[in-house]
């Protein structure tokens, strides 16, 4: 059996997995970071505030393009703040681009198609062919369990070609998630970078990687989006990536309650069977669904533990209600998951047959069967049958062996 995990006292976060550092109290880094930026004065957002626009005002100058700046969208609640901010408060015109991933729910739909009109902005949808996203949604999962590759891929490439192709030097990103490892303190400035693009959200993989498989047979012009502007045409426009989250005071609830009364943004008629929230990533159904579930798989915890611990920090919930939340949520296997499976015509028991090689083994043992792991209420539970063979099974207990 592994080693018993540790949970952070204050949130719900749980130490083997995520990217945390552990002060002796038990309290998570995550949590050490909200809490020196919540106290931080205003007056450095004023200062922060007038740092973009300076930075602005410093790009604008021999600014080719008709466009001011480039803002990446998906329709959600970022996406309106993003585009509030430059449009209202700054009185910018931006490009809006989207990359369409082909899976947005209904609300999803109707706030993106809705943004170039409440904002006055002109908006660049760029979905690729349909067959090519179902064999990347298969790819993805097979190679890193992850079929949102094609998303994350998308949604830091293709807005750099954009730039790159209009010639405009700067873009407009979201939000920092400051509190998910608490890697950063509140001094630190954030920029978008090639590097984090490739390590992080692409998971070290790059389209090329994608080309020549045997079953898929994709090919390079199947990948056009997803590529990535070469150092010239980048340096050419002198494209820089900054994010709305280093020069204002980011709480989600309050912009998404925001976005509603000014602009009419729609959150999730449905609630989602994963987590509790239900303004959070309707551009894809399976972000809060089998995407979500595949980290609870891989890392014994889910999108509602990220969204506890967020509430739990800014004080919309106790920790009692966040490890209620926790427990209720985490481990529910979504309906999305057979929608997904019709889409990529793929079977249940190969789809287990592979999640269940991405399980981690600082998280999970294998008792009569069935999947262990420890829980933040305090007891260990079962969470479904091993789909391994014994090939798969040895390798799992060896990785397990080399942890102990």
């Amino acid at each position: 059996m592994v080693k018993e995990m540790k949970y952070c006292k204050q949130c719900v976060y749980p130490f083997a997995t995520v990217n945390l550092h552990v002060d002796d109290d038990g309290i998570c880094s995550s949590c050490k970071t909200f809490e020196a930026f919540e106290k931080i004065p205003e007056e450095f957002w004023d200062k922060r505030r007038q740092r973009l626009k300076d930075l602005i005002e410093e790009t604008s100058d021999g600014n080719d393009s008709e466009y001011d700046c480039l803002i990446p969208v998906s329709g959600g609640k970022d996406s309106y703040y993003q585009a509030h901010v430059i449009t209202k408060e700054l009185g910018l015109k931006p490009l809006l681009m989207t990359y369409h991933g082909n899976n947005f729910l209904p609300e999803g739909d109707y706030n993106r198609d809705r943004m170039r009109e409440v904002f006055d902005a002109d908006h660049i949808v760029w979905g690729p062919n349909i067959e090519v996203l179902k064999k990347l949604n298969r790819l993805g999962f097979k190679r890193m369990g992850d079929m949102n590759w094609q998303n994350h891929c998308g949604i830091f490439s293709s807005p750099i070609q954009m730039a790159a192709k209009f010639k405009i030097p700067l873009i407009i990103w979201g939000e920092i998630n400051w509190d998910i490892s608490g890697m950063f303190d509140p001094d630190d400035f954030m920029e978008f970078s090639a590097r984090v693009r490739h390590e992080h959200d692409l998971r070290g993989y790059e389209w090329y990687d994608f080309i020549g498989d045997k079953e898929d047979k994709l090919i390079e012009k199947d990948m056009i989006w997803a590529k990535y502007p070469s150092d010239e045409e980048i340096l050419e426009v002198g494209i820089r990536g900054l994010y709305i989250g280093n020069f204002f005071k980011w709480d989600p609830n309050k912009h998404s309650k925001m976005m509603q009364e000014k602009y009419g943004w729609q959150e999730a008629k449905k609630p989602f069977e994963r987590t509790y929230r239900k303004m959070s990533n309707l551009d894809d159904r399976y972000e809060n669904g089998i995407h979500d579930l595949m980290k609870f798989i891989k890392f014994g915890y889910g999108r509602c533990s990220d969204h506890a611990s967020k509430d739990i920090r800014t004080g919309y919930m106790t920790r009692d209600e966040g490890i209620e939340k926790v427990r209720e949520y985490d481990a529910v296997v979504s309906s999305d998951l057979d929608y997904w499976l019709d889409y990529v015509d793929m079977s249940k028991d190969e789809w287990w047959s592979i999640a269940d090689t991405f399980r981690d083994p600082r998280v999970w043992w294998i008792e009569d069967g069935m999947w262990w792991k420890h829980n933040v209420w305090g007891t260990p539970s079962s969470f479904g049958e091993v789909h391994l063979n014994q090939e798969q099974l040895d390798a799992f207990n060896k990785r397990q062996k080399a942890i102990d």
